[in-house]
């Protein structure tokens, strides 16, 4: 249920019209002048306009009615609107803003539940699948909340070098520590690229859809903190060999030639770079660390 009263007078006056949910331009900026919202530059801050791009999104969500959806910041209501129109649900939507959340209980009333807080920090409720445009500044922080939630599905619609460095391949220039990260706790994949012209106001860059699925199981490191800090120090350098990056962890060289065997990694791994070695040689050298002398 939305979380909107309609007051306690025995003689209701007549509901409101529902409000059309945006998605030309000029509708989103006449919207949102009489909701008094100014879009938020310091968080990168946009209002999706392409209903496609919703529809999508809320496909990829890959729920059935009947299993719980979080949508996360739902702004003038594109996506909620998607995600009903494919009868998902229940939804839940989260709002930091009170004027957009006036706004989407007018449009959805009970057809959602309707929380105004802040996902960088509110604790968001249990779901199959969690979904969301994400402001540029804090999608990373966000993202990071849910896949640490081990949250099934996340369905986020990024800053595309942002995806793209989330998803991206041992070898590649975007691999690092971005990517380890999100394959400690599942499965990232990249779909579509979304333009600049399908925001308003328009970024300055591209975004790009990226679906994240949890890990069945437990996570492969007996410790996040220490996995974390071991991928740290070792991309501290991106040019410098793990020859000389290991030890800093090891304590000394034959301590890290005692590590790097355990780990299981190749043979030539003192002349490689950090990009090249896969995920999991970085969970098995955690898992190393942990049980050695």
């Amino acid at each position: 249920m939305s979380t909107t009263s309609t007051g306690s007078s025995s003689r209701r006056s007549p509901r409101p019209a529902p409000s059309p949910v945006p998605h030309r331009a000029d509708d989103v900026r006449r919207t949102l002048e009489a909701l008094g919202v100014v879009p938020a530059k310091r968080w990168g801050q946009s209002f999706l306009l392409d209903p496609f791009v919703a529809d999508a999104e809320a496909a990829l969500a890959g729920v059935v009615p009947g299993q719980p959806i979080v949508e996360i910041g739902g702004g003038l209501g594109v996506l909620t609107e998607a995600l009903l129109r494919r009868g998902l649900g229940p939804v839940t939507v989260v709002e930091r803003d009170p004027r957009l959340a006036r706004f989407l209980a007018r449009t959805f009333g009970d057809r959602i539940e309707l929380r105004v807080a802040d996902a960088t920090s509110a604790t968001l409720p249990r779901a199959e699948a969690v979904v969301g445009n994400l402001p540029y500044s804090v999608g990373t922080p966000i993202l990071r909340r849910l896949l640490e939630a081990r949250t099934p599905r996340v369905v986020v619609l990024l800053q595309r070098e942002v995806a793209e460095r989330l998803a991206a391949e041992p070898g590649s220039k975007q691999y690092g520590r971005l990517a380890i990260g999100a394959r400690l706790y599942g499965t990232p994949e990249l779909f579509r690229i979304v333009p600049p012209e399908s925001f308003w106001p328009r970024p300055e860059v591209e975004s790009r859809l990226l679906v994240h699925s949890a890990r069945p199981g437990p996570l492969p490191v007996p410790s996040v903190a220490e996995f974390e800090r071991a991928v740290r120090v070792l991309f501290s350098s991106r040019r410098k060999q793990l020859g000389n990056l290991l030890p800093r962890l090891a304590g000394a060289r034959s301590n890290a030639d005692r590590l790097a065997a355990a780990a299981g990694w190749p043979a030539d791994w003192r002349t490689r770079r950090p990009e090249t070695l896969p995920p999991e040689a970085f969970f098995a050298l955690a898992s190393a660390r942990a049980s050695g002398p």
